[in-house]
This record gives structure tokens, sequence and C-alpha cells, in this order.
């Protein structure tokens, strides 16, 4: 297909994208009342544009997914958000709605996280700090409450627990009166990058994916709009990776994830349109912008010529991005509003589809509800003020983005050559690959500001003296006792018979080879904890013994 035929095949889908959808504005115009295209594209030859750029919504997918992309709407703007127990992230939540977030984004405190009730000896001193605990379904009944399941989108950043929490959700979503194909979201559910980066597994390898896959078909047939998987490069990079390393080990994962799904007997295109990614931005804005662009491109390719993938939506690269926790500092914390607009616009630039803005103390403690609002109002002022959203992919065809963006594709792909001589990601993971790679990164970095190579704005140049940080936000010991004792109250009140027999019932399934989702959804709707169900898989699957690599 010809420069033109794509062009014209970009307009049709467009057209027919906005009828579904009107865009923001009939016409989009900047203060100097020049109009502004949809989407610029070169009036010249320009040598590789069919087969590596292209328009928004075709393959290769380099300048968006979307045909009219944020003219249409803008991206959806989240903000992570949980602490202490339930009725105290209920608030934050309702607030944040109140306040123009149009999408729900889920912190887990470390038990919950790890599959532990907040009433386990693990659990001591970290119930509710650093996301809210969640024992069981009548948790999650009061996080949700008046929030209706049905108009929210809901992302949940959980792994290791992650059948348990989305079989809570689709519970709740049930007593609202929602049925399971009603509801939307995301669960993060990425083991792999867990052992590589993260440490919050359970599991062995093997008996992760036999629970993610059990996930993917279980969503494919109950709950369509779901994304079952958030591939992350996010705490890849957040552990010290390069930008390349982010992209390639997270595409890298992504491979095995749809070769397992594949092994398990399902065809690609009947799971892969709700494959979604989750990447950081850092602040080097255009490598980000670039960074974005490669892996949109790579992907497309790795489904359409490895996987044989025929529709459209699976050679889609669809991707939430969050600010890089990483380069917040506790000194002169405010610097941090700046260094989060650079990483939030680089995301926009790079075409994300929804994002959220770390908040300017998260160096120091949770975020406050006033820094919570500054991060937001960042997104709406990019969103509605900047005017990059309102033509697609504008830096496309810069000299240096689109160099940066072939380059980091090069460097990508070599990697998942190296990962794939290895045996794949699961195999490399093992022997420590990846683990070792990031740790060479992330102490190349380290050396670099130490050595004043790298400046740390407030860091190590430009630094003031400061007092004790005030007003932090703090959740005190009083949570981890209140939840322990909602926990025992519950327990007393439950169906007690009934809980022992849907954990039976979920041991033989795990023993055997049915999918484990519908067993887990009988166990939520008992009101057995997340711990009890944990620890009936513990007890067939095991424990993962960490790769330690020096």
């Amino acid at each position: 297909m010809s420069i033109e035929e794509k062009k014209k095949a970009w307009q049709a889908a467009a057209e027919k994208s906005i009828a579904k959808a009107p865009e923001r504005k009939s016409s989009f115009r900047n203060s100097s009342d020049i109009e502004l295209d949809r989407c610029f594209a070169p009036g010249f030859d320009y040598p590789g544009y069919e087969e590596n750029l292209g328009f928004p919504g075709q393959y290769p997918f380099t300048r968006g997914v979307q045909p009219t992309m944020y003219r249409g709407r803008f991206w959806t703007m989240r903000q992570y958000a949980g602490f202490g127990n339930a009725a105290e992230s209920n608030e934050r939540y309702k607030y944040l709605l109140s306040a123009g977030q149009t999408g729900l984004s889920i912190a887990f405190d470390l038990p919950t996280q790890m599959g532990y009730d907040s009433d386990a000896s693990m659990s001591r001193g970290e119930v509710g700090k650093v996301g809210v605990a969640i024992d069981s379904l009548a948790d999650m009944e009061i996080l949700f409450d008046g929030i209706p399941l049905d108009k929210v989108s809901t992302s949940m950043t959980i792994n290791s627990t992650a059948s348990i929490l989305l079989a809570m959700y689709i519970a709740v979503a049930e007593k609202q009166g929602v049925s399971a194909d009603k509801i939307s979201g995301t669960i993060q559910n990425d083991i792999l990058k867990e052992y590589m980066a993260r440490g919050t597994y359970i599991y062995p390898p093997k008996e992760s994916m036999r629970i993610i896959t059990d996930i993917f078909a279980y969503c494919k047939d109950n709950v369509p709009k779901w994304n079952t998987i958030s591939i992350s490069g996010y705490h890849i990079r957040e552990a010290g990776s390069s930008a390349v390393q982010e992209v390639a080990f997270t595409l890298a994962d992504g491979i095995a994830y749809v070769e397992a799904a594949v092994k398990a007997g399902l065809d690609v295109d009947e799971f892969a349109p709700r494959l979604a990614f989750f990447f950081n931005a850092h602040n080097d804005l255009l490598e980000e912008v670039a960074k974005f662009r490669a892996a949109r491109r790579m992907w497309s390719r790795i489904m359409r010529d490895r996987f044989k993938a025929k529709d459209p939506r699976s050679q889609m690269l669809r991707f939430h991005t969050q600010t890089a926790g990483c380069t917040l500092t506790a000194q002169q914390p405010d610097n941090n509003i700046m260094r989060v607009t650079l990483q939030a616009l680089a995301a926009v630039l790079g075409g994300t589809q929804s994002l959220h803005t770390n908040s300017r103390d998260e160096a120091l403690a949770l975020p406050t509800e006033e820094s919570v609002r500054i991060a937001l109002r960042t997104q709406q002022v990019i969103a509605y003020e900047s005017g990059v959203a309102d033509s697609i992919d504008p830096l496309a065809g810069s000299f240096m983005v689109e160099a940066l963006t072939d380059k980091i594709e090069a460097q990508a792909l070599a990697y998942i050559e190296k990962i794939d001589a290895l045996g794949g990601a699961v195999e490399a993971i093992s022997r420590g690959f990846q683990q070792k790679e990031i740790q060479d990164s992330a102490y190349a970095y380290q050396r670099a500001i130490e050595k004043n190579e790298t400046i740390i704005v407030g860091v190590n140049k430009f630094t003031v003296q400061e007092g004790a940080p005030q007003g932090l936000l703090k959740v005190t010991g009083e949570v981890e006792v209140k939840q322990k004792a909602s926990l025992g109250k519950m327990k007393e009140g439950r169906d007690n018979a009934k809980v022992e027999a849907s954990l039976k019932a979920l041991e033989q399934a795990a023993r055997g080879t049915q999918n484990l989702m519908p067993f887990i959804l009988d166990a939520v709707k008992t009101y057995a904890t997340l711990g009890e169900i944990a620890n009936v898989m513990r007890g067939v699957f095991g424990i993962h013994r960490e790769t330690v690599v020096l």
C-alpha cells in the first residue's frame, strides 16, 4: 500500500471514528488562528515513511493506536491511590473523581500484594502503609461503596494475588447489579517483572504462568472489557534500567505471556487485544517520546510476524504511563512538580492511553490531598492549555526524535535476540540475565551522580539548607489494630462451612488442570480471605526462591 493509499485509509478510519465519537472541537486552531492538521505528514518523499511511520491507528502504529487520538478524547487521567483501610481510601477516590479524575488506580498494601491477611505475623507493621489493606470481599465492598463500577474504569496494581482481587472486583460489581461483561479496567498481573525487579512474587514461575493464562481464558469468555495483564516496564525502570532495557525486557516478557497463552490452547487473536502495557516516564523528554514510539512499532511487528496475529487490535501496544518515582527527591520536594510535568508531557507526546502523575511529596511519604490535586492539575493543564493534544504525534519528522526511535528499536531488538538465545524471558530470568543488566545500569547511573557527571538539581548541585518537612500524611499503627478487629468480626459472622468447602474445591482444582478463576470467585463470595485463598495455592504450588546474582 502506497503512502497515499495509507493516508486515504487513515482518513476513512478517522471519519468513521468521528461518526461514533466526535472530536473535542469542530476546528483546532492556535492563538495565531492557524488551523492544526489532525496529523501532519510530509509533503515530499520521505524514505521509510510507509513502513516505519504511516498514520495513527494503522500498522505499525508508530504514530498512535487510534486514528484521532486525543482530538477525540484525552487520555484517561488516573491517580494511583490507596492507604490505610478501605473506608479511608474510598474517601480519597471520591475526592479524586470529584476533582476531575477519569479513572481509578488502586494501590494495595504489601500484605495484600504478598497474599497475607492483616492478622498474619508477616503483616505486622505493614498494614495499610503503602496502599490499602484488603483482606476479603467485605473490604472490597467498602472500598467501592458509592462508586458505580459500570461507569468507572479501574486499574489495580496487583500481581501475585491478581486473580483474587479481580474475583473480588467481579463480586462487588455483581452486588451493585453490574454484570461482569459490563466492567472495565486492568489488573497488572505481570509476575515476570516481579522476579527480575520488584519482588512481590509468591509462587514459582511455571505455576504463576498457569494462573495468568487461566485469567486470560476466563476473561475472554466472561469479562471481555477487562485488560487481563499490564505488562510492566515501570518497575524495571524504577530498579535502575535504561530506557532501552525497559523496552526490551518488557516486550520480552510480553512474548513469554503470549507464548504461554498459545501453548495453553488460546488463539492469539482471542486474547491479544486485551493485553496492555505499563511504562515509566523519565526526565529526558525526547528519549522518552522516542521510547514510546519505538515500543509501539516493535510490538506490532512482533505480533504480526512472530505470532501471526491478524486482528489489528492484537498488534496494538496500548499503554498506561506513570511518572518516575525514582526521580523524585526528598530535597527541595517542590522541584518534583517540574520533573513530573516534563515526564507527563513526554507520555502525552508519546501517545499514552492513560497517565498517573506522581505527587511532589512521595519521596517523603504518601501524598497529601493538596499534593495529589497539583499532580492531577498537571495533567489537566497539559490537556487543556498546552496545545500538544490538538494534533497527533506532533514530534514526528524531527530528525532527532526519528533517529532516537530507530536506535532504541535496534538496541532493544538486540536484547530480545539475546533473551531468545537463552531460551526466552523465563529462562533468562532464572539465570539472572535481566537482573544483572539492571544492576549494572543502576550502578553506572549512581556512580555518575556521585562523580557529578549527572546533575540532580537540589541533590548534588544547587543545594540549600532545609528544615524538617511539614504536613506529611502518615499512616499510624491504629489502622492495623482496627483492620485486625474488622477481620476477626467478619470471620465470626461468615458461614465457615461454606468457606471450607470452597477452599477444598479450589485445592482440588489447583492439583488438577481446571481453570482456577471460577473456584477463586466462589471462594471470594463465601468471604474466604485473601490469605486463606493464597495459602491454599501455596500448599499446592509451593513458593519461589529468588535467584541471587552478584
